[in-house]
């Protein structure tokens, strides 16, 4: 189970746009491996064997086409390495900075699905209901569908197994006429949903004013003391970007990368709010094995 995930939804929305925001600012190495580290971390502690296979089967080619794109495309650098057939330089400051760029581009989708793991449609009314409802609803109806679409492709997909109706099976036209079938029998499910939908929210009085919502949620002591650290961690983060301790450069010459007291400290600030939900689960699948363990050793 996610701790993290229990906080409140002020804490949560703050940590993704804190870190999220930072990742696709900050092209400084360490701190690309480091928000690399933790998101894939993270995405595998939510998701467990699906998000390994994701990050094998998507990750990785991702990591090498966007890694390619760029020396294919930029010749700048000092460093040549060689002359493609073309005639244009390969420098080493363009493969890296492909390799940056591909990094920053997978950490950005690890932090996404963690994200869309731990917001949920409720925590996005309760955040934005007040102030956009009409938007924050567009978009909790937006997230829970998808995963309810995907679902019920499955859904329809196996009971059109059954009868003989694969989309897998036979040849081309068959594949498209079974496929069509599917996608046809899903639309009508998604429109029936829409009106069930529809009449439940009208029969809910939505919209009528002075219409009060219900919510769980509460803003307690623990949420309080992450909120501070977060807050603090991003105050520092921002003053290390404005003073540019996390400054780097990959054109014409890459940076020599000679760290500083200060600087390691900065990363090691960066770092603790990267694996801030890691460290929270942590602490607690440490608290709640002692407790597991603890009759076990007062009874011996």
């Amino acid at each position: 189970m996610d701790t993290f995930s229990s906080y409140h939804p002020v804490v949560n929305m703050t940590y993704f746009m804190l870190v999220i925001g930072f990742t696709m600012m900050l092209m400084h190495p360490v701190c690309l491996v480091l928000s690399l580290i933790c998101a894939i971390s993270y995405a595998i502690y939510l998701k467990g064997k699906s998000a390994v296979r994701f990050n094998i089967l998507y990750m990785i080619p991702i990591l090498l086409i966007t890694a390619l794109i760029n020396p294919a495309f930029s010749h700048q650098g000092a460093t040549i390495l060689t002359y493609l057939p073309g005639g244009n330089p390969l420098t080493l400051e363009s493969i890296l900075y492909g390799v940056a760029s591909a990094i920053l581009l997978i950490c950005t989708i690890a932090w996404f699905s963690s994200f869309n793991k731990v917001m949920t449609s409720d925590k996005f009314v309760y955040l934005f209901g007040r102030i956009i409802p009409s938007l924050s609803l567009v978009l909790s109806m937006s997230l829970r569908f998808v995963p309810r679409f995907v679902a019920q492709v499955k859904v329809i997909s196996n009971a059109q197994r059954c009868i003989g109706r694969d989309i897998h099976s036979g040849g081309v036209i068959k594949m498209i006429k079974h496929g069509t079938k599917t996608i046809s029998i899903l639309v009508t499910w998604a429109l029936e949903n829409a009106i069930d939908t529809a009449d439940s929210m009208k029969s809910r009085g939505y919209g009528l004013p002075g219409r009060t919502s219900f919510s769980i949620y509460q803003f307690d002591r623990r949420d309080k003391v992450a909120m501070t650290a977060l807050m603090l961690e991003g105050i520092i983060i921002i003053s290390a970007i404005i003073s540019k301790q996390f400054s780097f450069t990959f054109y014409p010459f890459i940076t020599n990368m000679h760290f500083s007291f200060l600087q390691i400290i900065l990363f090691f600030v960066y770092f603790v709010l990267c694996a801030t939900p890691i460290l929270i689960n942590v602490k607690e699948d440490v608290k709640w094995r002692k407790l597991r363990t603890k009759p076990l050793l007062s009874k011996t």
